[in-house]
């Protein structure tokens, strides 16, 4: 059995129905065989009510940015999509400069907000179809 790409998606309060909007519109590519979802506690249950299938962890706040860098470091997870909040300040701020951090040194691909992750999301729905 091949490999599962797995995707962590996570988005602060403020960008939670964002990231929902943005997986609903991007369904296809993301109900793909091969691709598995990880995410945030809170993010993971609202993005299970459109109908997919998601690896919950901790919240955000309680070490579930955490246990995500923790993954792209284990080489398990391949891309992060996380829409922050610019606009608003977050305890757990240390957490989120380490999961950027950590997907910078393993190369990991990192999107902070909608236009990235949308490019993301088509170039590996391109390499998918090659």
């Amino acid at each position: 059995m091949k490999k599962k790409f797995e995707i962590a998606i996570i988005a602060h309060d403020g960008k939670k129905a964002d990231m929902v909007q943005f997986v609903n519109k991007n369904k296809s590519i993301l109900k793909a065989e091969n691709i598995a979802i990880i995410a945030t506690g809170t993010t993971g249950g609202k993005v299970e009510t459109i109908g997919i299938k998601v690896k919950k962890l901790l919240s955000g706040p309680l070490g579930g940015d955490a246990q995500i860098a923790a993954r792209v470091a284990e080489g398990k997870t391949k891309m992060v999509l996380f829409f922050k909040d610019p606009n608003s300040s977050h305890p757990h701020e240390p957490d989120i400069s380490m999961l950027i951090r950590i997907c910078d040194v393993h190369n990991v691909p990192l999107a902070t907000n909608e236009a990235t992750a949308q490019l993301l999301l088509l170039g590996l729905d391109e390499i998918n179809n090659i």
